[in-house]
């Protein structure tokens, strides 16, 4: 299908052909822009709210700016479509996020106008700052740094660690303030509530358009940009708001709110506070999904990537299967907490800024006091969590594994060396699909398993995740206790089955053979369900081992297996440095094992984006791996028979 970019949109390559258009032809191209994006993700999917939010901002910088020798810098970008459609990729903007095309996210490697590579919330301020100190460093005075950053990123401790660097380095970095009260989901916390007295003051609001006409005439009579800003600052801190301005009392020039749609508007202020020196702050009144009526009339989080839909009546595409699908394990796991929780009163539920994601709302819903949303800050939500802890109660926090990469020191300084029994629940382990590089979690098994006190799990299907649920809250397990799944739909159509506790440390032999030996860890043992199946029918006879844990091993099936088999397989949705592999490996060096071993899992690269699917066959271990792996040994034992 091929994607028709409107009139004065297809003039458009880079922004400097944007900046030749005349200012009363911006609204023109910001509709334009926006209708492309509704065409191409309607029908190929994405992100959507937040980059039609961004349609007038994005374009109002480019026009403004001298991109790509001014740097912009996006934060997450989840709202870059446009900025990507803008600098030479409208044309192959229909391969965004599909394999081998387009990265849903900057990315620096395919753009030079992608000056940082993003996919997590809260890293912009700092990275645009170490750029404006480079500048700075290097006698280049004319260069502009801006970043864009959401309120919900805003939540996160970096940006905070940022702007306190940022408002003492007299450093030329403009911070774009994108306020749509929206993450995923709604924003929480006292910042949302701060930004919001703000934005509905009304003697601010007063005062701030004084300030604004006030510069404008300046402008126009040609003052310099310092004495502009000295009247602006002035007129901020004489009273403007009842309390202090907290960017403010951080060093920065405040400036705002203003209308985040008036692409005129913007672009006049743009030009108005560009070459005014230091750090400044402007804030930007937005809304997710401006533009496309259905986004801005209903759920604004099932409009941050609503899959397919009909662009004209804004109704969701949805596939009815024939049969009973199986149930995401977000859901699972959502709906398991709450049947637990209503038994234990301990269980509370925590999660940094995911309740839909991750399902913790179905909890949030049915026990409004014992589950939380903490915002984008992850290392407060595992620190948050350990001092629930220490006052007896049993939290499940819940986060993804790409993110619990945050607060891995929160892990071990405040859990595991204490020993306190937080249970972390990781959505989303393993190959993600097309959210990609930023988002795999590839690396939970490997950075976990390193850390003592810990217990570290994965179940195969829905039931192990119930049941390792259930164990995991049990009054005697008194120790972290980590239970990691997949993104997507697990295998059981009758999945809510009694609990059942499962020994801490004991795997399961779910078929015996003679010829090779396969080791699994988690759901991606389905796929060695397959394989065997294939394999007997070759005449290959394999025994299959769902390990459960791989902290502690079940030692005693690992005696069973290397004892019997010198011809073994481990098979994970994982990193294979660190991971499941190198503790099979490890057990067998510190028992004198001697076994043929080849380890199938994420090797030790950064694997991009694309389906699921297509991502295990790049890696190597879709079902035609682990059967032409098996084969191999096998083989290879046929070989030396003959030999």
């Amino acid at each position: 299908m091929e994607y028709q970019a409107g009139e004065l949109l297809r003039q458009i390559t880079t922004p400097s052909d944007l900046r030749k258009f005349k200012p009363e032809q911006l609204q023109q191209i910001c509709d334009e822009l926006r209708d492309f994006i509704v065409d191409v993700v309607s029908s190929k999917g994405g992100h959507f709210g937040a980059s039609l939010g961004v349609v007038e901002l994005t374009v109002a910088i480019h026009y403004i700016f001298n991109t790509p020798y001014d740097q912009l810098v996006w934060d997450v970008g989840h709202q870059a479509y446009g900025h990507k459609i803008l600098t030479g990729r409208r044309e192959i903007f229909h391969t965004n996020r599909k394999y081998k095309g387009l990265s849903g996210f900057p990315k620096r490697a395919e753009s030079e106008y992608d000056t940082f590579g993003v996919g997590h919330s809260s890293t912009s301020i700092s990275a645009g700052l170490g750029m404006a100190v480079a500048s700075k460093y290097q006698e280049i005075t004319d260069k502009n740094h801006i970043v864009v950053i959401g309120d919900g990123a805003m939540t996160g401790g970096l940006a905070f660690e940022g702007l306190n660097h940022a408002g003492v380095s007299n450093s030329n970095l403009l911070v774009i303030l994108n306020d749509n009260c929206m993450s995923i989901d709604p924003n929480v916390g006292a910042l949302k509530e701060y930004l919001t007295d703000i934005t509905t003051s009304h003697t601010y609001n007063k005062v701030r358009d004084e300030v604004w006409n006030m510069l404008s005439k300046l402008s126009r009579f040609g003052r310099s940009a310092q004495e502009i800003a000295s009247k602006v600052e002035k007129a901020i801190k004489a009273g403007v708001m009842e309390k202090s301005n907290f960017f403010e009392s951080l060093k920065f020039r405040y400036f705002g709110p203003i209308d985040g749609h008036d692409v005129n508007y913007l672009a006049k202020v743009l030009e108005d506070i560009k070459d005014i020196p230091g750090p400044k702050l402007l804030h930007c009144v937005t809304k997710k999904g401006k533009g496309y009526q259905p986004a801005e009339d209903g759920n604004q989080t099932k409009w941050h990537a609503p899959g397919l839909f009909n662009k004209d009546t804004g109704e969701i595409v949805k596939v009815s299967p024939k049969s009973p699908q199986p149930p995401k394990y977000q859901d699972v796991f959502g709906h398991t907490i709450v049947e637990l929780a209503e038994k234990n009163e301990k269980i509370m539920g925590i999660t940094p800024a995911m309740p839909t994601g991750s399902s913790l709302n179905i909890m949030m819903k049915a026990m409004p006091d014992r589950a939380f949303d903490v915002g984008i800050a992850e290392q407060h939500a595992v620190t948050f969590s350990a001092g629930l802890a220490t006052q007896g109660l049993k939290p499940f926090c819940n986060i993804y594994s790409s993110f619990m990469q945050r607060a891995f020191d929160s892990v071990i300084h405040d859990v595991a060396i204490q020993k306190l029994p937080v249970v972390f629940c990781l959505d989303r382990a393993g190959l993600v699909g097309a959210d990609g590089a930023t988002h795999h979690g590839a690396y939970d098994l490997a950075y976990m398993r390193c850390i003592p006190n810990m217990v570290i799990s994965a179940p195969m299907n829905e039931k192990e995740l119930r049941n390792l649920m259930y164990t995991a809250q049990l009054e005697k397990t008194d120790v972290p206790f980590v239970i990691r799944y997949p993104r997507g739909q697990g295998v059981m159509t009758d999945w809510k089955t009694p609990f059942q506790e499962i020994q801490i440390g004991q795997g399961q032999r779910l078929r015996t053979g003679d010829d090779v030996a396969i080791l699994s860890i988690g759901h991606i043992g389905n796929l060695a369900v397959e394989a065997c199946d294939k394999l007997q029918e070759s005449g290959i006879s394999v025994a299959h081992y769902d390990m459960r844990f791989v902290k502690p091993l079940d030692e005693l099936m690992l005696q069973e297996v290397f004892n019997k088999f010198d011809k073994v397989i481990t098979l994970e949705d994982g990193c294979l440095p660190g991971g499941f592999g190198s503790a099979i490996l490890e057990f067998m060096a510190q028992n004198d094992f001697k076994a043929n071993v080849k380890m199938l899992g994420i090797p030790d690269r950064i694997v991009e984006h694309g389906s699921q699917n297509e991502l295990y066959s790049e890696c190597g271990y879709n079902v035609d791996d682990i059967i032409n792996t098996a084969k191999s040994l096998v083989d290879v034992k046929l070989k030396s028979v003959f030999a």
